[in-house]
């Protein structure tokens, strides 16, 4: 168990939490992190581009005009790659980018990608993330207090979690979701990360 530091909105000390080892303190394995999110950004992409080649264009059945004589450069197909309204050259078609990783690689990604953000001070646990209201400059005032300048993940979970995220949706550089969905990209991509005892109780209950 690793001790870690607990602030409140205020970005005041407020105690302190007990981190499971086995989630918090792994070594930082960068191949694997780099295979996970090139998975992960594969899995997003559709594939449903599609154009026609030259095979594919209507029309285009007759030769233009005949092989010799005429002073033109020979053609065989109005619908050639070279002509106005031709088909694509090596078209890009529908295709599956998805790749598989297994479920015990991305914990161990997400647990090193976590680890990290303790080693490098840049992880941030908040005794509650409880706002007054759902305002941008509320929202914006507890991110300051706490140090974050820059990107930031923060993980939302509980009863506040709305409140959290219609507050903070519009503030650039930082990213809201659910504790459940965390993921290795939006982890590695963020400065920071920021989420609540109850948010790490949640991390550990799963990963640990």
């Amino acid at each position: 168990m690793i001790k870690y530091n607990v602030v409140d909105t205020k970005g005041k000390a407020a105690g302190n939490i007990e981190l499971d080892g086995n989630v918090f303190d792994r070594p930082y394995n960068e191949s694997l992190i780099h295979q996970v999110v090139v998975a992960q950004l594969a899995n997003k992409r559709q594939g449903t581009k599609c154009t026609l080649t030259r095979a594919e264009v209507r029309g285009g059945g007759i030769k233009p005009w005949r092989q010799k004589g005429t002073g033109r450069a020979r053609h065989g197909s109005i619908r050639s790659p070279l002509w106005r309204h031709g088909g694509v050259t090596f078209a890009p078609k529908p295709r599956d980018f998805s790749k598989k990783i297994n479920a015990k690689m991305k914990a161990a990604a997400i647990c090193s990608a976590l680890s990290q953000k303790v080693r490098d001070g840049n992880l941030i646990v908040l005794k509650d993330m409880d706002i007054a209201e759902a305002k941008t400059k509320l929202f914006a005032e507890v991110l300051k207090n706490i140090g974050v300048n820059k990107t930031a993940l923060v993980l939302t979970c509980g009863d506040s979690a709305e409140t959290v995220y219609r507050a903070g949706r519009n503030i650039e550089g930082i990213t809201l979701m659910d504790v459940s969905l965390i993921n290795v990209y939006d982890v590695v991509r963020a400065e920071k990360c920021v989420l609540t005892k109850d948010g790490v109780k949640a991390i550990m209950e799963v990963y640990a």
